[in-house]
């Protein structure tokens, strides 16, 4: 997966934070009403899945599609927390341990290095068949269950039983999962902390006004 930060991006570091932690809040909605209900917003799945593919965009605002409205979904949620508003505790609970997952996969660089071999082979399917066709999501799965499933802190994915045995329904939560490793990565290298999300709030929900 690359770690390589990006050069060109919009307005200031703190938009850039906010854009990638929008894309860490919507791997986890998206995860959450893939649990819940079976289905998800398909723009938002998109977004996310084509995140995951482009290891190597030609620009910051390449890697959600070029326009932050493809990030609304978790524009959203990240908006409810900046600005102390009641957001799915679900929801949160899975942004925010996709955050601490990044940070144990940044201390792996074997790891790292698998996921980036393993992507390139995953867009060779994309290219082949199309990026959400299901041999993707399903090599997505895999790989995310291969890696960073095998950390000892896992996401635990609560909804409904019967929905989540359904078929290719483990393999598209844990590609959605994936995506957010990805934009967890992202906004790392943009400059993103934990403890930013503190004492920066007000800024952060300055931004995200901005975007709206």
């Amino acid at each position: 997966m690359n770690a390589t930060p990006i050069q060109t991006a919009p307005d200031d570091p703190t938009t850039r934070q906010a854009i990638a932690l929008a894309g860490v809040f919507q791997a986890a909605a998206v995860v959450d009403q893939l649990a819940r209900t079976g289905q998800c917003d398909e723009r938002a799945w998109q977004t996310l899945i084509r995140a995951t593919l482009d290891t190597d965009p030609t620009s910051f605002e390449a890697i959600y599609g070029g326009h932050h409205n493809n990030l609304r979904l978790g524009l959203g949620v990240l908006n409810a927390v900046a600005g102390r508003e009641q957001a799915d505790p679900g929801v949160l609970r899975y942004g925010f341990t996709l955050l601490m997952l990044m940070q144990k996969l940044r201390k792996q660089p074997a790891m790292m290095d698998t996921l980036g071999e393993r992507l390139t082979r995953v867009q060779d399917q994309a290219e082949h068949f199309d990026d959400t066709h299901e041999n993707v999501i399903a090599s997505l799965g895999e790989l995310y269950q291969n890696t960073i499933s095998t950390f000892r802190q896992r996401i635990v994915v609560q909804g409904d039983p019967g929905l989540l045995q359904q078929r290719m329904m483990p393999e598209r939560v844990r590609a959605a999962l994936l995506a957010g490793i990805r934009f967890a990565l992202l906004w790392h290298q943009q400059g993103g902390r934990r403890w930013k999300l503190i004492f920066q709030r007000a800024a952060m929900k300055k931004t995200l006004d901005r975007l709206n």
